[in-house]
């Protein structure tokens, strides 16, 4: 998720970069705020209206039989309290990834600690109430591997890798750029070397990637381009380093199935209503090894789903052999 609020249209000045999502409301979306007879945000979750099934065939015609999800949850106990656990029941998917959880195992709220997933793996931060994955599971993985094996990236609970029969699966919650791009650099030390865990998984069995990768990959995958190019999560240098991921033998496979379908987005920031308007950013990704491609049948944004400011994707697939 990006932690900070970006300027969706018209320029403000004084308001060039992107402030925190948590400061004051004047200094949100300025083209959201333009609008006359504002949209509000709706504050629960319809369930009723969302319809979970899918028909959907792979390549060679044969059906899903595998479902794995990724959400973005912005702080697990306050996504519990919104009833975003109740998106667990609803969809149930075989896998389920969250990232931005903010809490270790211990203080996770009890909602999310399904019966359906038992095989439960927690990456906290080592700061308290900050970024965070966990991965959970109705299967038992073969294996389960914490972080990159980089002291400063891993203190930030960033990344787990599971190992299934078939395939790997990483989920990861990728460091923001942050605001004015203080920490691009750490960024930029990143993703060469998520790039290169990723090579070396795929060398010994194909590679599922979801999360919150933090970049709106091209022009089409933000609401407002053209404002951005300075803002964390579209500068030229974090859009390249996906660019360069894809590059090694892998897929976005939203893109995939949908290339030209726009103003679909992950991700809104509460202010100004920007959900309620759709002025938004595709920052959470379904990404795969490309001779995996094949059995991909679907990737889904679960966009009416509430709960957070990331709404959860969805892939379908069928088991890989």
């Amino acid at each position: 998720m990006l932690r900070f609020l970006r300027l969706q249209g018209v320029i403000v000045r004084n308001y060039s970069k992107m402030p925190g999502k948590k400061r004051a409301a004047e200094k949100a979306d300025a083209s959201a705020a333009a609008e006359p007879s504002p949209k509000m945000n709706k504050t629960s979750t319809e369930w009723k209206d969302i319809d979970f099934k899918s028909d959907a065939k792979d390549k060679k015609g044969n059906s899903w039989t595998l479902k794995i999800s990724s959400w973005n949850v912005d702080g697990l106990r306050a996504c519990a309290k919104k009833g975003g656990a109740e998106y667990i029941s609803h969809e149930d998917p075989d896998i389920i990834c969250l990232q931005e959880t903010k809490v270790d195992e211990k203080k996770a709220p009890e909602e999310f600690k399904v019966k359906s997933h038992p095989n439960r793996y927690w990456l906290a931060a080592k700061k308290d109430g900050y970024s965070g994955v966990a991965l959970l599971s109705k299967e038992k993985p073969l294996n389960v591997e914490y972080g990159l094996g980089d002291e400063e990236h891993d203190d930030e609970g960033r990344l787990i890798t599971a190992e299934y029969e078939n395939f790997f699966l990483v989920t990861s919650y990728v460091p923001n750029a942050g605001r004015k791009l203080v920490t691009l650099d750490k960024r930029m030390d990143w993703d060469p070397k998520l790039r290169d865990h990723l090579k070396k998984l795929d060398a010994k069995k194909p590679v599922i990637l979801c999360g919150d990768m933090n970049v709106a990959h091209e022009e089409i995958d933000l609401k407002n381009p053209k404002t951005n190019t300075k803002n964390a999560g579209f500068t030229k240098e974090e859009r390249e380093g996906m660019t360069s991921l894809l590059k090694e033998g892998f897929v976005d496979t939203f893109r995939h199935f949908y290339p030209e379908k726009k103003e679909t987005y992950t991700f809104w920031t509460y202010m100004m209503n920007c959900r309620a308007k759709n002025v938004g950013w595709r920052l959470d990704y379904m990404i795969v090894s490309s001779r995996l491609l094949d059995n991909v049948a679907d990737c889904i944004h679960r966009d009416q789903v509430l709960g957070s400011d990331h709404c959860p994707i969805t892939l379908l697939l069928s088991q890989p052999k």
